[in-house]
């Protein structure tokens, strides 16, 4: 089966072409597009690659297109993504502006360009299912919770493929079986310990999830991706005081402190410098103490969160770190773990330092492992749309 990965950003397309023969995968091509203005075009522009390289010139070529969507509302799990998919996306983008508006016109174009070949959604959301339902809620009205306030959580591709692949490294490969077939089979009770993780993925959109046997428990994301830890621009978890104080002392509109929280907040507000960490941490380390501050405070946000999940899961077999930030970065890495002994972690500092990906980076002592693993959510995606669609064509 050839799938194309379709990756839409508010700014950015990338995608990956994949062929999936069982559990084998094979990357035929992948590409992508910065500072886009035109979603259209840069669609225009992939397939044409495509194309030029004889991988899918016309859509005989190609099975499905799979995509990452990420907030639709009560709309979760893996989907074909029709046109309700398409409204769906657009009528929860003032939760997901970043992200829903850019999917629902690539939905959109790939409709109108390959209307035979069969499109996918698999929700960030999905992941999130059987979090217990205190941990969905919050402290509001009823009928808040009714009307879809809650606790959503996002980054789910990321985490489960986290899930999978610390099961493996862990040696729990019969657990990895389990996490990979979840979205169709449901949580399976397996014998034995049970299998703890807390999955930290780190970028320019982070979150922290707590995984017990391949299961998410809880995230630091809650109702949008605005939430939790803080992001590259984004605030994070506040106060809901913040914003009607904000609009009283400082005469802002709700629209004003909205596309402020959403716009000049998280990394970039904290440190004035940049939302990118690799910015700020040069400021940082020239001396600039408002960079070095807001870099203090997306470790202790990301700690607060893993201690959280650390109780709640009642102990940590392992501690991964995924995405950009959580891969690259072994001095993050070391001050999140720092000062965790008597919890059984030990983080040598050596390995942390040079220590190849999926590698134990602690020391031969340590209760609990840490694992950097790097992001693979394309092939989720791929894996759970080819799923969707073998179930679709009779076999032959």
């Amino acid at each position: 089966m050839k799938l194309l990965v379709a990756n839409l950003g508010s700014t950015s397309f990338k995608y990956r072409l994949l062929e999936l023969a069982g559990s084998d995968v094979r990357e035929l091509a992948k590409g992508g597009y910065e500072r886009v203005t035109d979603h259209d075009d840069a669609i225009n522009q992939a397939l044409g690659a495509l194309a030029d390289q004889g991988l899918v010139r016309s859509a005989a070529d190609l099975d499905g297109v799979a995509f990452k969507t990420v907030f639709g509302g009560e709309l979760t799990g893996c989907v074909l993504a029709d046109e309700s998919v398409e409204k769906a996306l657009l009528a929860n983008a003032d939760l997901a502006p970043a992200h829903n508006p850019p999917y629902a016109a690539g939905l959109r174009s790939f409709r109108e360009r390959l209307p035979e070949v069969p499109r996918v959604a698999l929700f960030e959301t999905a992941f999130y299912q059987w979090v217990p339902d205190y941990a969905r809620r919050y402290a509001v009205p009823e009928s808040w919770f009714e009307a879809g306030i809650r606790r959503y959580g996002f980054h789910g591709a990321s985490h489960k493929f986290v899930a999978e692949r610390s099961a493996e490294l862990l040696g729990r490969h019969d657990l990895a079986a389990n996490v990979r077939r979840l979205y169709s089979d449901g949580p399976q009770t397996l014998p034995g310990a049970p299998v703890r993780v807390i999955s930290c993925h780190l970028g320019g959109s982070s979150s922290v999830t707590a995984i017990c046997d391949g299961v998410a428990w809880g995230t630091s994301m809650g109702l949008s991706p605005q939430s939790g830890l803080p992001q590259n621009n984004r605030v994070g978890d506040l106060d809901s005081a913040a914003v009607p104080a904000a609009v009283r002392r400082l005469g802002l509109t709700i629209e004003e402190a909205e596309r402020q929280l959403t716009k000049e907040s998280g990394l970039d507000g904290l440190s004035g410098v940049s939302n990118d960490l690799r910015d700020i941490k040069a400021a940082a380390d020239a001396g600039n103490a408002r960079a070095q501050r807001a870099i203090d405070a997306f470790i202790h946000a990301i700690r607060h969160w893993v201690g959280a999940f650390w109780f709640e899961l009642g102990g940590c077999d392992a501690l991964v770190f995924t995405g950009g930030i959580g891969e690259n970065n072994p001095w993050l890495r070391a001050g999140v773990c720092a000062g965790l002994a008597d919890l059984g972690l030990y983080l040598d500092p050596d390995l942390n330092a040079s220590g190849p990906a999926e590698a134990p980076l602690t020391t031969f002592d340590s209760r609990t492992q840490v694992f950097v693993i790097p992001a693979n959510e394309e092939l989720v995606v791929a894996r759970e749309a080819a799923r969707l669609l073998s179930t679709l064509t009779p076999s032959t």
